[in-house]
């Protein structure tokens, strides 16, 4: 009886340590900044970030080296510019963007998502955005 109990507390053991060990391999490959920028602005500014995605040919102009920002700034990410162009609230309506208003697109998809479900909407487009610039600095050149 003695070694069933001392097998049931190893099974028991092994079990919530591989559970463990599965939930932080998972929690480590969720990257919400990542996923954001390879949805959003991989297509134009390339999977690293360098202005070279697979629609420049396709644009009147080319997206800049994201890489290059910090570096082109002082060695400081703009992370107050970048979030004011990636939201594009700032943006006047029947003014030229060359780059889609990402804050709008947000809304929009969280509306629908979301829909009669209470729910913070600036929040959560806020959240989007900084994810986003949290990987936007990960891509800055040393």
């Amino acid at each position: 009886m003695k070694n069933i109990h001392h097998a049931l507390w190893l099974a028991l053991g092994l079990t919530a340590l591989t559970g463990n060990a599965l939930a932080q391999a998972r929690s480590a490959s969720v990257d919400p900044g990542k996923r954001e920028f390879d949805a959003n602005c991989a297509s134009c500014h390339g999977i690293g970030g360098k202005g070279n995605g697979a629609l420049v040919p396709f644009l009147t102009k080319s997206p800049p080296d994201l890489t290059l920002l910090a570096k082109n700034n002082g060695g400081v990410l703009p992370m107050s510019r970048l979030y004011d162009v990636i939201d594009g609230a700032e943006v006047p309506s029947h003014g030229s963007r060359d780059m889609p208003v990402w804050g709008r697109d947000y809304r929009i998809k969280d509306a629908e998502y979301f829909m009669e479900a209470p729910y913070n909407a600036e929040a959560h487009v806020r959240a989007r955005i900084l994810g986003l610039l949290e990987y936007i600095n990960r891509l800055q050149a040393k």
